[in-house]
């Protein structure tokens, strides 16, 4: 059988809003997400293999200046680390809407974090399988940094964190 390039692109774009301790808009980032190896292998296995698949994901935060590769896994990400200064007792649940035009978003039912710790600095967002905060198990689907620099957030400081899910052929 002749290799074929089939041209179709996966993608996430995490849209982050800050809010301080009173409410007050502090900044707004984007973070293009790289969807790495295992995320795609998950995709593919549990949409053309899958019989009684129910999704479960789980939005993250990373530290300063993240660098997620292809190769990445939650078990394994020199390139990054988990932030957990938050006063969520787990990741936030990616709650995702209708699927339309190739698209998908949590507009409706944002992740939300409350910074537990003033000079805590995030660099990005990642999505998993496993909702356990610092957790090393289940399947990374992929991550990336924020496209303006790390932000530096304060305690009681409140990221509201949209994804917007896609693929287009190409």
């Amino acid at each position: 059988m002749a290799e074929q390039n089939l041209n179709t692109k996966f993608g996430d774009l995490f849209f982050v809003e800050c809010f301080d301790k009173d409410g007050n808009l502090k900044w707004t980032d984007t973070i293009k997400n790289l969807v790495v190896n295992v995320g795609l292998d998950d995709a593919l296995e549990q949409y053309f293999k899958g019989s009684a698949y129910t999704a479960a994901h789980y939005v993250g935060l990373t530290d300063g200046t993240p660098t997620v590769a292809a190769a990445d896994t939650m078990a394994s990400h020199a390139g990054w680390t988990e932030v957990v200064a938050y006063d969520e007792a787990v990741r936030q649940t990616l709650t995702l809407g209708s699927v339309s035009s190739q698209s998908v978003d949590n507009s409706a039912s944002k992740a939300v974090f409350t910074i537990s710790a003033n000079s805590t600095t995030i660099g990005g967002a990642f999505i998993s399988t496993d909702d356990t905060r610092g957790g090393s198990t289940g399947t990374l689907y992929g991550g990336g940094a924020f496209t303006a620099g790390d932000k530096s957030l304060d305690d009681n400081d409140v990221l509201n964190v949209t994804v917007t899910a896609s693929a287009a052929a190409s």
